[in-house]
C-alpha cells in the first residue's frame, strides 16, 4: 500500500519503511508524527480524495533535524556596479513512515 502525503507545500509519495527529508517539522527525535493530509491511497483500491481522504492518516517517526546544502543566490545590475551576494540553507526534518491508515 502506498499514499501520497501533502506536508510543508510538497507532495511525496510514501509506502511503508520510506526515508525521506520534508520542510522542518516541530517534533522531538524519536517522537511519531501524524500527517492527516492525505491525497491518494494506493495498492489494492484506489481511493482519491477531494482534496483529502477522509479518515486516511500516514504515522512517521522522527530521526533528525539538519539543514541543506548552503545556496548562493547573486544578483548583479548591470552598468551600475552593483551586485548582491546573498546565501541560504533551508532547515529540514528527516522522517520513517511507520504505517498507513486508510
Amino acid at each position: 500500500m502506498y499514499a501520497i502525503i501533502e506536508t510543508g507545500g510538497k507532495q511525496y509519495r510514501v509506502e511503508e519503511g520510506t526515508k525521506l527529508q520534508v520542510a522542518s517539522i516541530e517534533a522531538e527525535v524519536g517522537n511519531a508524527v501524524t500527517i492527516e493530509k492525505v491525497l491518494m491511497l494506493g495498492g489494492g483500491s484506489l481511493s482519491v480524495g477531494a482534496p483529502y481522504v477522509s479518515g486516511a492518516k500516514v504515522t512517521a517517526e522522527v530521526l533528525e533535524h539538519g539543514r541543506g546544502e548552503k545556496i548562493r543566490v547573486f544578483k548583479k545590475w548591470r552598468r551600475n556596479d552593483s551586485r548582491r551576494m546573498q546565501g541560504h540553507r533551508q532547515n529540514y526534518t528527516t522522517i520513517k513512515v511507520t504505517s498507513i491508515t486508510a
